[in-house]
């Protein structure tokens, strides 16, 4: 079973990625390193004293609790090599080499938005956080965060609510819920999409992984949103890694009276895209994606939204109106306005004139 040589091999005191990688590159897998002699070890010059200990004596007792975990229902450890691993997670400069899996795999591999932010958020940012994810996830993205108190939660929570799935990096093995007071929501989210982890199973709240999978966050994702932070958080890192990582920052501004704003503020001034809405986010996605994964993902979300949509869609003629025009004629709010408006766009029920004016399509 070649899981069982990864997971042995991975638990060798003294092996970080790094070496676990330059190691896969000189014994091609990692059976064959179990498989070699000692003096072969020895002899590649990558195994610290303590490492070439453990490989002596390393047995399947070692993984007994990550094997045991995996036979559970909807529980699945992924290796670099599994045709279900994401793409877009392995070329990163140090992607996992094992993912612990919860719930949907196929998931992993669905476009993804990351909404991420403080753990001590203010009720604005809480209402921002659930909004943004909730008409995200109306389009057909699944969210991405790192189930953290604050932001994160109510990033999954805003998915959850409209039947849509989202995703949590764990910074914990998968048997562990961080914090323990997000039991519930874990559940709901392993149910309604997935929870993932490249700790062992047993790995308990250490400090230092948690700034490690905010990585697995911003390359799962298309780009990374980022509600409230303060300058010096996690949030800031995985913004960072999202942007060293080619991908899309966006950044909700607020109040310069808010302390939690300065992380925003900071984002937009480094080059990152303001949003004030999810028409900024959809703007910078790559062209096509949403008409492609609307028709697929979305029917059914845009016959609930009849009652809203069809007193835009009323209003409309082949005269351009504006998005005030809109609301003045709707009594609708700009923002549900503006989410109707892009949910028709690509519906191929109206089109956008370049007076920033909306017209139905003959």
């Amino acid at each position: 079973m070649d899981l069982l040589y990864w997971l042995m091999l991975l638990k060798a005191p003294n092996l970080g990625v790094k070496t676990f990688y330059k190691v896969l590159r000189y014994f091609d897998t990692p059976q064959q390193v179990f498989l070699a002699s000692h003096d072969e070890r020895l002899n590649s010059g990558l195994f610290k004293k303590a490492t070439l200990s453990y490989l002596e004596s390393a047995d399947e007792t070692l993984v007994q609790a990550d094997l045991n975990w995996m036979k559970k229902d909807n529980c699945h450890i992924l290796t670099l090599i599994d045709e279900r691993y994401p793409s877009q997670l392995k070329i990163i400069a140090d992607p996992p080499p094992l993912l612990y899996v919860r719930g949907d795999v196929d998931c992993l591999k669905e476009p993804q938005l990351a909404i991420v932010g403080s753990r001590n958020p203010t009720t604005g940012g809480k209402q921002n956080a659930q909004q943004f994810s909730a008409d995200l996830s109306k389009l057909g993205l699944i969210i991405t965060s790192g189930m953290a108190s604050g932001i994160d939660a109510q990033a999954h929570i805003g998915a959850l609510a409209q039947g849509a799935k989202t995703i949590a990096v764990c910074g914990t093995g998968l048997d562990r819920i961080y914090p323990a007071k997000h039991k519930a929501l874990a559940h709901q989210i392993s149910m309604q999409g997935a929870l993932i982890s490249e700790f062992f199973i047993g790995t308990s709240p250490i400090a230092s992984n948690f700034p490690r999978r905010n990585r697995i966050i911003s390359a799962l994702s298309l780009g990374t949103l980022v509600v409230e932070a303060s300058i010096k958080s996690g949030t800031m890192i995985t913004a960072k890694l999202a942007a060293e990582q080619g991908k899309e920052v966006f950044a909700i501004p607020s109040s310069i009276h808010n302390p939690l704003s300065e992380g925003c503020h900071y984002l937009i001034n480094q080059g990152a895209k303001l949003a004030s809405s999810i028409n900024d986010v959809v703007e910078e996605l790559p062209e096509g994606l949403l008409s492609d994964i609307l028709p697929q993902k979305n029917t059914d979300a845009i016959k609930e939204m009849d009652k809203t949509g069809s007193k835009v869609l009323k209003c409309l003629s082949y005269e351009p109106l504006s998005v005030d025009q809109l609301v003045e004629k709707t009594k609708l709010s700009p923002q549900i306005v503006s989410q109707e408006l892009l949910l028709l766009e690509l519906a191929g029920k109206l089109e956008k004139t370049h007076a920033q004016g909306y017209i139905l399509i003959k």
